[in-house]
């Protein structure tokens, strides 16, 4: 339980979050101005603050000040129903953990305040589903189920097929079971299937003989023999040949194997987790994996959900890397404005976490201060849903200039004059409801108000 202090000049505001936050199991204070939410704080062992920013006397932002002046550890969550860029750059300055804008979701919000909680370590996992590896970002009830997962099987030897998109973590799940396991203190290999020629499999995996071949002119024990008592990763396992399956086959049935040009058997232990972002089953239906390999490997299969479906993640994930390539680029730490948030939480990510590092990291590099805002976010063009339908632009939009017109302008004026243009038109069809007029667009009632405020709308 985490104690929490809700401070907001409108009495049904601090109702609803005492309500909300009681709910989760957090205990709540609440104070109806900056002054008296400053006493509380002086008088509480609070794990968060969240304020409004207009309110009689003392504003959200000068408590914020107040509080990072006499707390630099506390975070404190700025809320707003007059959303400003000025108020958001200055509150992220000032230490504000987020900025949000009413009126916001209950997921949303909760998502904000566990991840607030847990910068401070006072967001509790249950033991049992704690992540099993620091590298492992994530708080969803996806990643939950993982965890446990992982802490159940990982003292057994079962063979793991941990299977989903390119991106999702797969290998770091597989090394968290290793090193949760009796074998960690042996040694985890991971092997790239698709990248070992059929002709040089048996080498690479089982070692050879001095002399067995041209260019032999050493004695090797082969990847499997480097994984003895320990791991072998066998990545992107849907890859391999049939000549390939039925030679991993016979090892996993016997545990044993002989080195290409040698008479004498080795015996191994190795655990086998696997990798592929196939569906296995219905290449086995199709016959390109054999049958009998699959229930070999896929003991216990884990399936990574992408990260569009473990949206709550995201600002978990986003902060892990702000973190680690600021200190990389050797930068101050850096903040998401919320709007930035905003646009990484509208995203489909169709190269997963992956993309979301490389997205951040990007970020962080060319940003010139230490709040990443909207437009230093550099996002695929292929981002849209496949088939999703867009609303069509109506004919007054098009408008009728040359090409050498169009050329002069340049491409981020002309994008910019027909954003505006749709947003009143959207407000048009609508007759001026921002709600609906967000919807028809089909973007969030806050990435519309954002459009709205920076053309001066």
């Amino acid at each position: 339980m985490s104690t929490i202090l809700v401070v907001d000049d409108e009495l049904s505001m601090r109702e609803f979050l005492s309500i909300l936050l009681e709910k989760e199991g957090h205990q709540v204070f609440t104070a109806a101005n900056g002054q008296r939410g400053l006493e509380m704080a002086a008088n509480h062992e609070l794990d968060l603050v969240i304020t409004d920013i207009r309110m009689g006397g003392m504003s959200g932002l000068d408590l914020l000040k107040e509080l990072k002046d006499s707390f630099p550890d506390l975070p404190v969550l700025i809320i707003t129903a007059f959303a400003s860029p000025e108020d958001a750059v200055t509150a992220m300055k000032n230490g504000a953990f987020d900025y949000i804008t009413k009126p916001f979701k209950v997921d949303e919000i909760i998502t904000i305040i566990t991840t607030a909680l847990g910068a401070t370590g006072s967001a509790v996992i249950p033991t049992q589903l704690q992540s099993p590896s620091q590298d492992i970002i994530g708080q969803s009830p996806e990643m939950l189920k993982i965890f446990d997962l992982i802490n159940r099987i990982a003292p057994t030897q079962a063979n793991v097929l941990i299977y989903g998109e390119s991106g999702t973590g797969k290998e770091l799940v597989a090394q968290a079971i290793h090193n949760n396991s009796k074998a960690a203190s042996h040694q985890f290999v991971p092997i790239t299937c698709n990248a070992i020629p059929e002709t040089l499999f048996e080498s690479e995996l089982f070692g050879h003989v001095k002399g067995s071949f041209t260019g032999a002119t050493a004695n090797t024990i082969g990847l499997f023999g480097q994984a003895n008592n320990g791991t072998a990763f066998l990545d992107e396992v849907g890859e391999l040949t049939p000549l390939t399956q039925t030679k991993l086959l016979r090892v996993l049935q016997e545990r044993e194997f002989k080195r290409v040009g040698d008479t004498q058997i080795t015996k191994i232990n190795v655990r086998i987790i696997s990798a592929t972002n196939r569906d296995l089953e219905a290449e086995v239906m199709e016959g390109r994996f054999r049958e009998d390999l699959f229930y070999r490997l896929a003991v216990v299969p884990i399936r990574m959900p992408a990260l569009r479906e473990r949206k709550g993640d995201v600002p978990l994930l986003v902060d892990f890397f702000l973190k680690k390539y600021a200190a990389i680029f050797d930068k101050e730490v850096m903040e998401l404005s919320s709007y930035a948030m905003e646009v990484l939480m509208d995203y489909d990510y169709p190269g997963n976490i992956r993309e979301l590092e490389n997205i951040i990291e990007r970020g962080v590099a060319l940003s010139t201060s230490n709040i990443i805002l909207p437009e230093s976010l550099t996002l695929s063009s292929h981002r849209k849903k496949a088939g999703a339908s867009q609303p069509a632009l109506p004919e007054k939009l098009v408008g009728l200039h040359s090409e050498e017109e169009l050329f002069e302008e340049g491409l981020e004026k002309i994008v910019s004059r027909f954003e505006k243009k749709l947003l009143i038109c959207a407000l048009e069809k609508t007759h001026y409801s921002k709600m609906r007029a967000a919807d028809l667009l089909k973007i969030s009632f806050r990435s519309f108000r954002y459009k709205l405020q920076k053309h001066n709308l």
